[in-house]
């Protein structure tokens, strides 16, 4: 797509006096930011300050560091192993971050909700395997694996600029793959109403009621999936971990959106939003209190989805939709009211469980790994990564713009346009998580996947590391991509998250050495322990170019 700043300034637009009116769900619970009371007024001055910031962009790099631009600096939080209370450890591979304030006129005080999306054996159970010698997992093995996935509340502080965790605070508490968790629903799953655990935790968010959203991806790597040919003949796909060999779960206990209660660790699963590879599930609260749910399927060929409640502070009673962006509609997954589906499946549960049939049955669009799903606070347009496709030949992905017909989020037909689209004439692949700032600039993850990193003979090789990226919506910068961070080798940066006043960016280094195949010489060295092995981690990053970024977020005297 040809890409300019002239036309960066009509996708995004851009704010006069009194335009910058942050909607009540993003003061309330937000996709990417929790701002304090009084945080997002708008005035000419702050508009003139974020018209002067000069940022001076990284070049890319392969070294194995987690680099940052001029005018920011970051402390480790939280890493792999570290004690949380007297009983329970930091999950694997961290990736979604939110945070809640105790106090929301404090923002330096709160619970920081860490996503674990899966485990390397190597380096969690030790288990090694090879085509010329399958092993089979111990029991002890895939105990540890399923201890290191699901999530982890931790409560956080910052005094002095440095964040770090309150140890053993009542809060402080793990989700695992073995915690049980009800159903949002009337049927049983699989003869079920509470299932066990959560794994494959990506993205997430949180709700207007200040509980945690996390949403479960590629969970056919614990327990395979049930798969069902053009005659609904059954048969099972193994998984890549193996799980079932030992525990003998339902796969459809997984692909599910899960809410988790930060002060008792309760968790419940929400079968009304479909089940598939879930990346994020973005909520919209409406003036009524019903709520809207946007989440993709960060599968190639696969669709985005949204569902409408039809009763406030619900996630149960509703209609999940599935988007035709080519003729910007979205078409209801309602077996009560669709012929086609009643067709083919026995009743709603049973669409919501096969999701992705149903959604191909009524025409969906096939989208090329819809992942992340922010909304821009000022214009209120939806933004959503398409990581790639290479069966379609689309190697560095774009990002999606979706404007609802009338501004109306419960809207039945919008305009879909590509706002974006990667590749090295905009200097960066492979959008995933993306984040809006309290002033509105958009913040971007990329995904290029480590045994394509670095590579002569890749498409991702002008690249080398994955970094993090702004486009600045002011100044002589707006519209430009910037890379302000890169990570270390073989690690990708995700679930990034401002703190109430904007002044920290929490940010996961996830899987960094991740090609290693002798813990004796790992392919990174990064966060830089003592033991020499590399441990994903959360990070706090301040410094003054945050600040100035965020210059709408400052009070004035």
């Amino acid at each position: 797509m040809e890409y300019s700043r002239r036309k960066f300034i009509s996708f995004m637009g851009l704010a006069g006096i009194g335009v910058f009116l942050t909607p009540k769900f993003l003061t309330s619970c937000g996709s990417t930011t929790t701002p304090t009371a009084g945080y997002n007024t708008l005035t000419n001055k702050k508009i003139e300050a974020l018209k002067t910031i000069v940022l001076e962009g990284l070049t890319p790099s392969d070294k194995d560091d987690l680099l940052l631009a001029n005018g920011l600096n970051y402390h480790t939080i939280i890493k792999w192993q570290d004690s949380i209370n007297e009983t329970n450890t930091f999950g694997f591979n961290n990736d979604f971050t939110c945070f809640i304030p105790l106090d929301e006129n404090n923002p330096n005080d709160g619970l920081l909700w860490v996503n674990h999306e899966y485990v390397s054996p190597l380096f969690v159970s030790n288990f090694i395997n090879s085509e010329e010698n399958e092993l089979e997992k111990t029991k002890e093995q895939v105990d540890k694996e399923m201890y290191n996935v699901g999530g982890s509340i931790v409560r956080i502080k910052q005094e002095k600029g440095v964040w770090s965790v309150v140890k053993n605070d009542p809060h402080n508490r793990r989700i695992t793959a073995k915690t049980p968790m009800k159903i949002n629903w009337d049927t049983p799953i699989k003869g079920a109403t509470t299932l066990i655990g959560t794994n494959s935790n990506c993205s997430g968010g949180i709700t207007p009621w200040k509980t945690f959203i996390t949403c479960e991806e590629n969970y056919d790597g614990c327990f395979g999936e049930t798969e069902y040919d053009v005659n609904n003949i059954v048969t099972h796909r193994p998984s890549w971990l193996g799980w079932e060999k030992i525990y003998n779960y339902p796969p459809e206990n997984y692909g599910w959106v899960v809410e988790v209660n930060p002060k008792d660790g309760m968790a419940q699963k929400h079968i009304a939003l479909g089940r598939f590879a879930h990346e994020c599930c973005t909520l919209y609260e409406l003036e009524d209190k019903r709520v809207v749910a946007y989440t993709g399927d960060d599968k190639n060929n696969e669709h985005l989805y949204k569902f409408i409640s039809s009763k406030p502070g619900s996630l149960k009673e509703g209609t999940l939709y599935v988007a035709d962006t080519i003729n910007g509609k979205w078409l209801a997954l309602d077996w009560e009211n669709q012929p086609l589906l009643k067709s083919k499946f026995k009743d709603q549960t049973e669409v919501l469980i096969r999701v992705r049939e149903a959604a191909k049955i009524l025409g969906a669009t096939a989208l090329n790994r819809p992942e992340d799903i922010e909304i821009d606070p000022i214009t209120g347009n939806v933004f959503i990564s398409l990581t790639n496709n290479k069966t379609k030949n689309d190697f560095h992905g774009s990002i999606l713009k979706l404007e609802e017909n009338n501004g109306a989020f419960d809207a039945l037909t919008f305009k879909a346009s590509t706002y974006i689209a990667g590749g090295e004439d905009n200097g960066f692949s492979c959008p995933d998580n993306l984040a809006f700032d309290l002033s509105g600039n958009l913040w971007i993850t990329s995904d290029m996947s480590g045994n394509a990193m670095n590579k002569a003979n890749k498409p991702y090789f002008p690249f080398k590391n994955n970094s993090l990226f702004v486009i600045p919506r002011y100044g002589k910068d707006a519209g430009k991509v910037i890379r302000v961070a890169s990570a270390p080798k073989d690690a990708e940066l995700t679930g990034p998250w401002f703190s109430p006043d904007g002044k920290t960016l929490f940010l996961s280094v996830q899987h960094p050495g991740e090609q290693t195949k002798d813990l004796k010489n790992p392919t990174s060295k990064w966060p830089f322990d003592s033991d020499n092995i590399p441990k994903p981690a959360v990070v706090a990053i301040t410094g003054d170019l945050i600040e100035k970024m965020n210059k709408l977020s400052i009070i004035e005297a």
